[in-house]
């Protein structure tokens, strides 16, 4: 028996997230044990660095699974890609010590949110984006993602989660954002958020504050008291799935 590292990519828009839910949700972490089901004729979990929620994409999630497999590296990644849909890839597979664990051993996460920002609505682009089609002051986005930056009590910017049920309460919500960065490149502003864990819902909840800040409808110092206040109703929108993206997880 081996364990194996996934690093995997996925357009999130058909999926109801990473996580098995049950027969009739088609979901990421189903596909790719259904294929290597199919190759290795046995039930094979497999565990990813987090779940990733209805409509979010990945470019860098990374799982692994323990399996006894004949097969090299090179044609276990063929097989694999040659079982899965065209929504889902292996980037690369590799041999991980016995004990490696894929959420557990994550040291920091990054995600990236895409904007579109110009009049015309994208096309190529619409599901992998949320198009703002009204000027945003980008200074004073940056302004407030610096009060966002550090170790902090992101209580105001968690949303609930279904899953763990109304009566279970998080518990530790403090995270460390090591970096939050916004670029313009063209038409298209990107915000990418590295943690060391994120709570559910946090960088939607994030990015939908700092569209509040970049229209004009909450100064970038009230980001402050957003934080110390820890409720959710004073922070902004929830951003849509669609625009956010698993970019890469180190260990």
């Amino acid at each position: 028996m081996k364990t194996f590292k996934l690093t995997i990519e996925y357009d999130g828009t058909r999926f109801n997230g990473w996580q098995i839910q049950g027969q009739n949700c088609r979901t990421v972490q189903a596909e790719i044990e259904r294929a290597l089901e199919k190759i290795t004729h046995k039930r094979v979990r497999v565990f990813a660095s987090g779940r990733t929620d209805s409509g979010v994409h990945a470019k860098g999630q990374v799982a692994h699974f323990h399996a006894a497999v004949r097969l090299d590296l090179p044609e276990l990644l063929r097989a694999l890609n040659g079982n899965l849909p065209e929504d889902v890839s292996i980037i690369s597979i590799k041999d991980a010590r016995k004990n490696f664990h894929a959420q557990f051993d994550a040291k920091r996460k990054t995600y990236r949110y895409t904007l579109l920002n110009r009049i015309a609505p994208p096309c190529l682009e619409r599901q992998l984006c949320l198009h703002i089609p009204y000027k945003l002051n980008l200074q004073k986005m940056r302004e407030a993602a610096l009060i966002l930056q550090g170790r902090h009590d992101f209580r105001a910017f968690m949303a609930s989660d279904p899953a763990k049920g109304k009566s279970i309460i998080e518990k530790d919500t403090v995270r460390r954002i090591s970096h939050l960065d916004i670029k313009k490149k063209g038409d298209f502003i990107l915000i990418d958020v590295e943690s060391n864990g994120f709570l559910y819902k946090m960088v939607r909840n994030i990015v939908g504050t700092l569209l509040f800040v970049g229209s004009g409808k909450l100064a970038p110092e009230h980001v402050r008291g957003i934080l110390k206040s820890k409720d959710r109703n004073l922070a902004g929108d929830t951003a849509p799935a669609r625009g956010l993206c698993l970019m890469e997880v180190v260990y």
